[in-house]
């Protein structure tokens, strides 16, 4: 075994050594399910892009993010740590961050990006942040040589269905650190933050780039480019001709030109690093930020969680573990699926073991280097992985087991309610259907310490997010 793991060690030296720093591309979706593509079983729609991309590389089968929504799971991408160890597992009023929130993303964090700055990369990002609309927390300020995108949802507008709630300010697009547009429409944001990540592409294709883009859909309202809307029945495009502001119901039926898009978007990248000779030196990683989103229940029209439990806001499966597949021609075995546990937060020690660059050795970062994994199919070097919905540990995987521990929550009377613990074996039910605890209490006792025991050791090594004194919203 130790035989096998120094050649592991050397085949991965060798292949550091003999290339270029290579290039990295995270193409990151808002809300899509574990069924919504169809290289991962969503059989009514269309992703041939993405699923060709599986079969010049791989479907990452058991691949999770570190919470259920949008700010959380972000700031553990960037930063490579659970969003409860940096103070970042909600907004300060909000689940998440909402227009002029005084809280952000701790500029002291070291975020993917600026580790690969520190070893030459260019850095850019275009499209949804939502790690803080203040300018201290902006991507410019957090490792990023260009940004052109929106500081958090695009739902975050006038036309939001609790506007009288919420009392939203118009959604600015930004370039940089200046406000450029507002409430610009957002049926082409999908074209307008592809065509510039082309350009970044193209203009960078001779020195070593990292480009994050993150899309802002398919979370609601959904939105399409005309040029894939021709399908469309003439009946629901004739009405959105006639949408007085953003009708989210209306939309609701754009499920699949908005997924369509997204699956261009991914060919336009794809085939720019082809023309650029680029192709066999960039790793390809694409993801969503959490599961299913609000309309997971019709999955005939709108996204759904395959055969997974729960989704958007749950620590079932289908809230967490998203549709992955990553591609690097030459490096990343083409076709092969890889069913070992990798997250989000691996992509920043990954990521720089493979470009020569430092991981903050000053502070615990909780993702792990799996390059072995992805380019030797080694075991995952997680022996557990935690799930929050907000600050609250719901549970915990090691190996083929899950435990779901009892957690309070409120049903639609106000009542509430404790859930009873539940342990799963996934290798056998990935549906977390066959409650297996009064089998096996020995393996629900050994999970259960291992919650414990993190939460002993994170009380004691964790740091705060930054909050500003009077946030001011930036389309005032």
């Amino acid at each position: 075994m130790k035989i096998l793991t120094l050649l592991s060690a050397l085949a991965l030296s060798l292949i550091a050594s003999a290339a270029k720093q290579p290039n990295f591309i995270v193409i990151f979706t808002d809300d899509q399910g574990y069924g919504d593509l169809a290289c991962f079983g969503g059989t009514s729609l269309s992703t041939p892009h993405i699923d060709q991309m599986a079969k010049e590389g791989a479907r990452l089968t058991s691949f999770y993010v570190a919470a259920p929504v949008c700010t959380p799971s972000r700031a553990s991408l960037m930063t490579g740590c659970y969003p409860q160890r940096i103070d970042m597992g909600t907004g300060s009023k909000f689940p998440v961050l909402l227009a002029g929130d005084a809280k952000g993303l701790n500029p002291e964090e070291r975020t993917i990006a600026e580790v690969l700055k520190s070893a030459g990369y260019k850095t850019a990002m275009f499209g949804k942040w939502h790690l803080g609309d203040q300018p201290e927390f902006l991507p410019t300020r957090q490792g990023f040589d260009e940004f052109f995108g929106i500081p958090y949802s695009h739902d975050i507008h006038p036309f939001h269905p609790s506007q009288k709630k919420f009392k939203f300010p118009p959604l600015p697009l930004l370039e940089g650190e200046k406000v450029i547009e507002l409430d610009p429409d957002a049926d082409y944001l999908t074209k307008r933050f592809t065509d510039r990540a082309v350009e970044f592409i193209e203009k960078n294709k001779d020195e070593p780039f990292f480009l994050y883009l993150p899309h802002p859909l398919p979370h609601v309202p959904l939105h399409a480019s005309p040029p894939f809307l021709q399908d469309t029945p003439k009946k629901l495009t004739e009405a959105l001709s006639k949408e007085k502001g953003i009708d989210y119901k209306l939309r609701e039926k754009l499920f699949k030109e908005c997924i369509a898009e997204i699956d261009w978007s991914v060919g336009q990248i794809l085939d720019t690093l082809k023309a650029q000779g680029i192709d066999d030196n960039t790793l390809v990683i694409f993801s969503s930020d959490n599961g299913a989103g609000r309309y997971a229940t019709n999955p005939s029209t709108h996204n759904h969680s395959g055969p997974l439990t729960g989704m958007k806001g749950s620590t079932f499966e289908g809230g967490m573990r998203v549709p992955t597949v990553i591609r690097w021609p030459g490096t990343i075995p083409a076709g092969k699926d890889n069913d070992a546990l990798m997250t989000t937060m691996d992509l920043l020690p990954t990521f720089a073991h493979l470009a020569g660059a430092s991981v903050p050795q000053d502070r615990v970062i909780d993702g792990l280097d799996v390059s072995s994994v992805l380019i030797q199919h080694t075991e995952s070097p997680h022996k557990v992985f935690f799930y929050h919905k907000v600050n609250d540990l719901q549970a915990v995987r090691s190996g083929k087991w899950k435990l779901h521990v009892p957690t309070k929550s409120r049903n639609k009377k106000g009542k509430e309610t404790i859930s009873k613990p539940a342990l799963y074996n996934l290798e056998t039910d990935i549906g977390e259907t066959q409650n297996l605890i009064d089998q096996h209490p020995e393996i629900a006792q050994r999970l259960k310490n291992y919650i414990t025991e993190f939460q002993t050791e994170l009380a004691t090594n964790s740091r705060p997010a930054a909050t500003v004194k009077n946030p001011k919203i930036l389309t005032k």
